[in-house]
């Protein structure tokens, strides 16, 4: 079988598929990309760049949509290049939305697209209106449903479609289900696993006979991601628990969301705001894997925050621990979390609830050992990655060879 990948990241949720496919004999495996510093056995790694970036006067609206037809037509250029030297992919799979495969099938009619979908974009009951209603206008209502306009040639054109949860499913217009399988990347529930007796040092950090340690893990700090929320809570979990520490992984930067002006970051502000003690305190920025698995395992409790957007896979990767999360009661966290079952939810918009579910769980760690199991005990069942990785890999061997899996349904 002949596989050609395309992601602007190299390898990105593509990394074990490309690897498996790569070791099989006879299969020939291309993987083109914007930046590809890792090398998987059996891969070719090809680049790709835009000869341009968008430009500033075009409609605010279209930039998006210009942005990736550029890429697009880095990758159509690449594809012609690739025909040229004989190769003829069975199968494309790409990730929708950057534009990648907008042409694709204009070089290669035969080929069958599988695209993986992660986002559909709506100006309200989402994302972009939870934090605050009154900041989208009509304006911006209009520009980010043109966001759309990549994704939607991509489902005129793909083949297959992937998406990893029920609830980024039900983001998705009920018209395009007929083509979608719900299917999670997975994670590895050999690594991420309960691990009681763990040194608790990080680098220069040792929080060794710390009996209280809260952790906020994401990959940047924003308000998308409930840092301010997690902040405030904190804080005031802080001054009422004097042994508590605190512990927050991650960049100080915006990964999702509006972006603050240089040299500005929510950290900064949090703390400039709530003055919080720095000796309990830590900000540890990103870890290694060997690290950061250790953090969720010696954690007393995991807070985790989101507006309705894609699920973190690190919230995932705590429940494989058989951490003691608690979460924001928001829908692609109930996904997962059923309160008091396999973690606790609380209002996003209230710290000071949030903080009395944390404070709540802090007093009665001894008793939660059920919940432990219960979350380790759902990830193995629905997000094992060893579990879903054939599943992804009979996917694409389906779709390369015609055959079409049964309809998808959304979660209500």
């Amino acid at each position: 079988m002949r596989v050609l990948f395309l992601h602007n990241n190299f390898p990105a949720q593509y990394r074990h598929v490309a690897r498996e496919l790569a070791a099989v004999k006879g299969n020939q495996v291309l993987f083109a990309s914007q930046r590809a510093t890792l090398k998987i056995p059996g891969v070719t790694n090809l680049v790709y760049k835009p000869h341009r970036i968008a430009k500033a006067e075009t409609h605010h609206y279209l930039r998006h949509t210009e942005t990736a037809v550029l890429n697009g037509q880095a990758v159509f250029r690449l594809c012609l290049d690739l025909k040229q030297k004989g190769f003829q992919p069975d199968i494309i799979c790409s990730h929708s939305g950057w534009g990648n495969s907008l042409y694709v099938k204009e070089v290669f009619p035969k080929a069958r697209l599988l695209s993986y979908f992660e986002w559909y974009y709506h100006a309200h009951g989402s994302d972009a209106d939870f934090l605050d209603p009154a900041a989208v206008a009509y304006d911006d209502a209009a520009r980010i449903h043109s966001k759309n306009m990549p994704l939607l040639m991509d489902f005129a054109t793909s083949d297959w479609g992937q998406v990893p949860t029920s609830y980024q499913l039900s983001q998705i217009p009920d018209v395009f289900h007929s083509k979608l399988s719900v299917l999670h990347d997975g994670v590895n529930t050999d690594f991420f696993k309960p691990e009681r007796r763990i040194d608790k040092k990080i680098g220069n950090l040792d929080l060794t006979g710390v009996k209280e340690i809260l952790t906020y893990a994401t990959r940047g700090m924003e308000p998308y991601r409930g840092f301010p929320e997690f902040m405030r809570a904190a804080a005031l979990l802080m001054k009422k628990r004097p042994n508590l520490h605190v512990l927050v992984v991650g960049e100080d930067r915006v990964a999702y969301g509006k972006k603050l002006p240089e040299g500005d970051s929510w950290g900064k502000r949090m703390v400039a705001e709530l003055k919080p003690d720095p000796e309990r305190l830590h900000f540890t920025g990103p870890l290694p894997y060997s690290d950061y698995v250790k953090v969720l395992q010696f954690s007393t409790v995991r807070a985790y925050l989101t507006v309705p957007f894609v699920l973190s896979w690190s919230l995932i990767e705590s429940l494989s621990c058989g951490g003691l999360v608690v979460a924001s009661d928001t829908a692609p966290v109930r996904e997962v979390i059923r309160h008091g079952e396999t973690g606790f939810l609380a209002p996003f918009k209230d710290h000071e609830a949030f903080a009395a579910q944390i404070e709540e769980v802090l007093e009665n760690v001894g008793d939660f050992q059920n919940i432990r199991r219960a979350a380790r005990a759902l990830v193995l069942e629905k997000y094992a990655h060893k579990n879903l990785l054939p599943r992804q890999l009979r996917l694409i061997e389906d779709i390369a060879a015609g055959r079409l899996p049964p309809r998808e349904k959304a979660a209500n």
